[in-house]
């Protein structure tokens, strides 16, 4: 299984990051999401899952930043086309990103439970988007926290893909 994602000169696009124009950000925060390429998906896969999160945030904020999780993309798709967190363009159930939890406390959904772009604090940071081919569907109701999509993979992982892309500070 192969995923990947466009970048610019090795790095995800202004539109879906702390660069974006203003009004390509909500309260703040970009929430365009980026295209993700999807291929080689197993035979046998029922659906498919990803993470997007950022390790080089332990320092920072003293976890790992999750950006975006997502769950139950049917196995046919090859592409998540930009801003299918927003637009519902891909069937998905989406969790909740860091934002949610009580670091930041944000309790609007259009950000807490959707994309929500690196915008790295101290210097570039590298994201880790991680893609699951699952033999089902799980049983996540939206804003699920990254510790029960875990849970819910568990023993359901067919393959995995990852890509890592560039967050300009």
């Amino acid at each position: 299984m192969q995923v990947s994602i466009p970048t610019v000169d090795g790095a995800l696009a202004a539109t879906y990051a702390k660069q974006a124009a203003p009004t390509q950000m909500y309260k703040g925060h970009p929430i365009i999401s980026f295209p993700i390429n999807i291929s080689d998906v197993p035979m046998g896969t029922h659906s498919l899952a990803f993470t997007f999160v950022d390790y080089d945030a332990i320092p920072v904020s003293g976890f790992t930043w999750i950006h975006w999780i997502a769950a139950n993309i049917p196995a046919t798709v090859t592409q998540i086309p930009a801003n299918a967190s927003q637009t519902g363009a891909i069937p998905m159930i989406q969790g909740n990103n860091s934002t949610a939890g009580r670091y930041v406390n944000e309790t609007d959904l259009k950000v807490s439970q959707h994309y929500v772009g690196p915008y790295p604090p101290n210097k570039d940071h590298r994201y880790s988007l991680k893609l699951f081919a699952l033999d089902t569907e799980l049983d996540l109701r939206p804003g699920y926290w990254l510790n029960e999509f875990h849970d819910a993979i568990a023993g359901h992982v067919l393959a995995t893909a990852k890509t890592t892309v560039i967050g300009k500070a």
